[in-house]
């Protein structure tokens, strides 16, 4: 979930080009082809899996996930860009009667006579291990030293709202650091659901009272995780992932715990005739299997709930990490204090950035609301962006 507020009043594969050759149909298991020019491929016929390698790499495919994967056009339908072959009709011991490499192009054969190609590029970027190798989404860590010496300009309310360029650039600076500002932007409800439904749709949100906040991400407790007249009230940003590396570089152990330990976030809500329950388990910190990359912080100390998730024997070292990484997330070097004026939007990656505020006093009023991250994510990827 994405939240935003505001005060009122890779580099891509080469095709190689190969030598072609014929093959026998038939093939035993284990038999190797290998075509030679200024790159090679090989591939060899397992009994379960066929295994090429291509640029270095030596990537292993499984025969159902082949003919699975297979893009034909009775196979897949390339205009909705969605699979039409029935999964379940695949034979899990199906195995290629032949197989070739034609210029750039694996060349299956199967028992029933369907032919299917896949360029070496496509297999290599789709191969468990490039993806092992990939990033999910290009990111910029920061402490307040980093982010301020970037010097990332804010984009203005009239060109956000009016041209495409400009909206990319924003979504690029959000992808990147987590966070990113609109300027100028009229003190109303109304001007603020405008510039918030440029990239998403908008999910509600309460009003705050005037205490200190720690810093936090939002709605832990979800599933899926979402102007001032006195003194104070600055908006307290942490870069969640920074802190979260700072962790894994020192203490591997404390981060995989924190990585795989559930614990249980909930909220509750009885005021009047408005009834709320809400309740997510998770670990603190959510990696990638494929390739350990972090994608999402949970880290609320108000919204935690009775740690009854882990044995006994856990405990005393979950606790043990989780000040590790609260000391890291509290070193002043890494807050990044925003004073929001009138007009001033900012949009935060709940799932990364940890934001609270210094108390205050007088009036201080927001209009704050949350945004669905599918939606964000979606605006940022038509762009062509790597979200």
């Amino acid at each position: 979930m994405f939240r935003a507020f505001h005060r009122v009043v890779s580099p891509s594969l080469r095709p190689t080009q190969l030598l072609s050759a014929r093959t026998e149909p038939r093939m035993s298991w284990g038999h190797m082809l290998q075509l030679r020019s200024a790159a090679s491929a090989t591939f060899r016929l397992l009994e379960d899996s066929l295994e090429v390698s291509h640029g270095g790499t030596p990537m292993r495919f499984n025969y159902v996930w082949l003919r699975d994967h297979c893009r034909s056009a009775s196979s897949y339908n390339s205009s909705t860009l969605q699979r039409t072959l029935d999964t379940g009709s695949i034979e899990l011991t199906v195995r290629p009667e032949s197989s070739a490499l034609e210029d750039d192009q694996l060349v299956l054969t199967w028992p029933d006579g369907h032919i299917s190609k896949y360029s070496l590029s496509w297999l290599a970027k789709n191969s468990y291990e490039g993806r092992k190798k990939a990033t999910e989404q290009p990111r910029i860590l920061w402490n307040a030293n980093i982010y301020q010496n970037a010097s990332i300009s804010s984009t203005k309310w009239d060109k956000f709202m009016s041209c495409d360029n400009e909206l990319k650039k924003f979504l690029q600076n959000y992808l990147l650091y987590g966070i990113a500002f609109v300027d100028d932007v009229p003190t109303t409800v109304e001007a603020t659901e405008e510039v918030t439904q440029r990239v998403s749709l908008i999910r509600g949100d309460t009003a705050y009272s005037q205490l200190a906040l720690d810093r936090h991400t939002d709605t832990t407790y979800f599933q899926e995780p979402c102007g001032h007249e006195g003194t104070g009230g600055r908006t307290l940003l942490v870069d969640g992932f920074y802190a979260a590396e700072k962790l894994r570089q020192r203490s591997p152990e404390k981060f995989e715990l924190l990585c795989h330990v559930p614990i249980r976030h909930e909220y509750i809500e009885n005021t009047g005739n408005h009834r709320n329950h809400m309740m997510g388990v998770g670990p603190v910190l959510n990696v990638y299997s494929w390739n350990n990359e972090l994608y999402m912080i949970r880290y609320n100390n108000y919204d935690r709930s009775v740690i009854n998730t882990i044995p006994h024997d856990t405990v005393q070292r979950w606790y043990i990490a989780h000040r590790e990484l609260t000391t890291e997330l509290r070193r002043p070097e890494n807050e990044l204090w925003v004073k929001l004026s009138p007009g001033k939007v900012i949009f935060i990656d709940n799932w990364r950035v940890l934001h609270g505020r210094e108390s205050f006093t007088g009036l201080r009023q927001l209009c704050g609301c949350y945004l669905t991250r599918d939606d964000v994510l979606s605006a940022a990827r038509c762009f062509g962006l790597q979200a």
